[in-house]
């Protein structure tokens, strides 16, 4: 997966055999402004995503798994593929429909942040 052929914004921050991590506009939400936890993320990894590294290879018949999180604890969806062609074709659609604006990152805060919130309200949707 290369950078390139995302939508606007998205990065891949890191790359394995089984992982992918994608970081929406790190220039921004770079850990000087905002806390570095704030970083928009897209996880797509085979087998489960909450494993410890090292801990448990996945099989090859294991679903892959996209998942976009405002942060840590603030998961906003999460789908399952049965191959790795269809997640990155599903890491794709979900890259642009974020940056679409169409998930509003307010309806996922208990506790919002809210500098944080309007940076990004500002750099997505319409």
């Amino acid at each position: 997966m290369d950078s390139a052929e995302l939508p606007a914004g998205w990065e891949v921050w890191s790359a394995g055999e089984t992982r992918y991590v994608l970081a929406y506009r790190p220039d921004i939400f770079d850990s000087s402004e905002f806390p570095a936890p704030c970083l928009p993320t897209i996880y797509l990894t085979k087998g489960q995503r909450g494993r410890r590294p090292g801990h448990h290879q996945p099989a090859p018949d294991d679903p892959w798994h996209v998942t976009l999180s405002l942060e840590p604890e603030i998961e906003v969806t999460s789908a399952r593929y049965d191959d790795r062609d269809e997640a990155i074709a599903g890491v794709h659609d979900l890259a642009a429909r974020f940056a679409e604006g169409e998930f509003d990152p307010h309806e996922y805060y208990q506790v919002p942040r809210e500098d944080y919130l309007d940076e990004l309200e500002s750099l997505v949707g319409p």
